[in-house]
């Protein structure tokens, strides 16, 4: 709890026995109410693993969901669970976990309602190994988007966040995509919603066992960012009407 505020930890996970342990075992659980792992199928021991270490709340796909859909059954479980801050961390050890409590003390404080983890505030990226195409590629996507959606963030595709329960309550995330463009469609959804956004200075690790898309994945990522960003433009000038920008209340 952080001063009567429900603290959940959610892990979307695929194929993350390796590296499953040392991530949990850094999560702050003094603070930490619950946490939460989805298993989207995975073809290791992840759920089972997740299960002996303790882990509240297993949730096991039975087909492969999707990085998107993976989140959808995590942030609905989570409400489910009467979650006031709601912190989305990958079990793959590339996001410290150390980081939670200043994430929690800002959202519990009522400083902003989303606090995402940069890996460009301070260089993290580069420092951390991300490979030179996926950094330019970052810049120029981070660029666009903020030039489209009338925002200023330091980069759009971390994949540590954490919001407000009101945050979750009031946009459509089930109306978002299954695949990884999920995440560039909540935080439009958020930004379009009128909701602030934090960042933090987060240090980020690329190694074998961490989570990683190839280059064509990437491309297609690439590309649904920028369908995203430009139907957010037109959204806002009033030329669409998307139904993924229909609150939910």
């Amino acid at each position: 709890m952080y001063k009567g505020k429900k603290v959940i930890v959610v892990l979307p996970a695929y194929n993350a026995a390796k590296t499953l342990e040392k991530t949990y075992r850094e999560i702050p659980l003094d603070l930490v109410d619950e946490v939460i792992l989805c298993d989207d199928h995975s073809r290791d021991n992840t759920a089972d693993l997740a299960k002996s270490l303790g882990i509240n709340h297993v949730i096991v796909h039975e087909k492969n969901k999707g990085y998107g859909g993976n989140q959808k059954s995590l942030y609905n479980k989570a409400l489910e669970l009467k979650g006031d801050i709601v912190i989305m961390l990958h079990p793959d050890y590339q996001y410290t976990p150390l980081l939670i409590p200043s994430m929690v003390n800002i959202i519990g404080e009522g400083l902003y309602p989303v606090v995402l983890g940069s890996r460009i505030l301070g260089m993290g990226a580069l420092k951390g190994g991300m490979p030179l195409y996926k950094y330019i590629a970052n810049r120029f996507l981070t660029f666009s988007q903020n030039v489209l959606v009338r925002y200023k963030l330091s980069e759009y595709h971390t994949g540590y966040r954490s919001f407000s329960r009101e945050v979750l309550e009031t946009i459509n995330f089930n109306a978002n995509s299954d695949d990884f463009v999920f995440d560039n469609e909540m935080l439009s959804q958020i930004i379009y919603a009128g909701f602030d956004i934090g960042e933090v200075t987060c240090p980020t690790k690329y190694f074998e066992e961490a989570s990683s898309i190839n280059f064509s994945r990437s491309m297609k990522y690439g590309l649904g960012v920028l369908r995203v960003s430009m139907g957010h433009f037109f959204q806002r000038l009033g030329i669409v009407n998307l139904p993924m920008y229909k609150r939910n209340k």
